[in-house]
């Protein structure tokens, strides 16, 4: 039960997944520098099989949802986080949807994988070398705005220092959202609800719910799902989602700071969505074989469940 990409078109709203991968991507490193014997099947595919081609090669877990109005008869494109394979991904997939910009950037929060490709959002705005550009919209906590500005001063500062000479960089308008479920915001045309959720028990992290006619929850990051948030996208809330975009970090056991597949297919029985799609894998996950493991389990739950894959375009009807 794989899903398939449409064709590409240019009316209809969808989800474009950048990135499925993990923080370290797939394949790992390590398995091709030190090789195990027998070596890594997954990662071993990187070697002869072009990335394009192979779902088991992997980027850091983004999302792009491409809004189509049809009241305006125009596209908006709305990334949701911006790692460290960010560059990577622009090169492979917005070319092949014809993703001619951004237009607003939503962040899940602010570690390595989220946000340090930013510096490359350059690319797909306007040139101008005095950065005579309207400023990309992009929505993020506090305490994410507070780690960027450290990580990235020269991003956020608004005038030059005397002396400082001008140079080309990422123009960002930047906007604080609430980590409250009762805070909605606006997004290139479309209404967005936080929902935090533990990333590690230290640590909150930013899924989102999406969409009035077609309901779309993307949790990216979760070691657990707090009650709270979790009756905002439960089917007895606001009625049955029909896209669940969840972490599933490991095939075995549990993780402090992430999902594994088993609390992974334990949350979607919980929430009962339409149908789910898996993101945040490592090389753990071969793509066929555990999509036929799933397309198993999904049979026997009533509820679809697949491992996503970079590339994959999703029509869906959000508005």
């Amino acid at each position: 039960m794989e899903y398939q990409n449409s064709n590409i078109c240019n009316n209809g709203s969808a989800l474009i997944f950048l990135g499925t991968g993990c923080s370290s991507a797939v394949p790992n490193v390590r398995c091709l520098l030190q090789p195990s014997d027998p070596p890594c099947s997954v990662c071993s595919q990187a070697l002869s099989v072009p990335p394009n081609q192979n779902p088991n090669y992997r980027c850091n877990t983004s999302l792009v949802i491409d809004h189509y109005s049809k009241s305006d008869n125009a596209h908006s494109y709305i990334l949701i986080d911006v790692g460290k394979t960010f560059r990577e991904q622009v090169l492979r997939w917005f070319t092949l949807h014809k993703i001619p910009r951004i237009d607003s950037i939503i962040l899940t929060h602010e570690h390595a994988d989220a946000v340090l490709g930013l510096d490359d959002i350059r690319a797909v705005q306007p040139y101008s070398p005095i950065n005579d550009i309207d400023p990309t919209p992009i929505y993020l906590s506090h305490h994410a705005m507070d780690s960027i500005a450290e990580k990235f001063p020269y991003l956020v500062q608004k005038q030059l220092k005397p002396g400082q000479e001008i140079r080309r960089v990422a123009q960002l308008d930047w906007h604080i959202i609430e980590e409250d479920h009762q805070r909605p915001f606006v997004a290139s045309g479309i209404q967005f609800v936080p929902l935090p959720v533990m990333h590690g028990e230290d640590y909150i992290s930013l899924g989102f719910l999406f969409g009035d006619k077609c309901r779309v929850a993307y949790i990216s990051d979760v070691s657990r799902i707090p009650s709270s948030t979790e009756h905002v996208i439960s089917k007895a809330s606001a009625g049955q989602l029909d896209i669940l975009i969840l972490d599933t970090l490991y095939k075995n056991g549990s993780h402090n700071t992430h999902f594994c597949l088993p609390q992974t297919l334990e949350t979607v029985k919980r929430l009962c969505p339409k149908r789910a799609l898996l993101i945040g894998m490592t090389h753990e996950f071969d793509h066929y074989k555990d999509n036929d493991f799933l397309t198993e389990w999904s049979q026997r739950e009533g509820i679809p469940v697949q491992l996503a894959r970079d590339g994959l375009r999703i029509p869906v009807e959000l508005s």
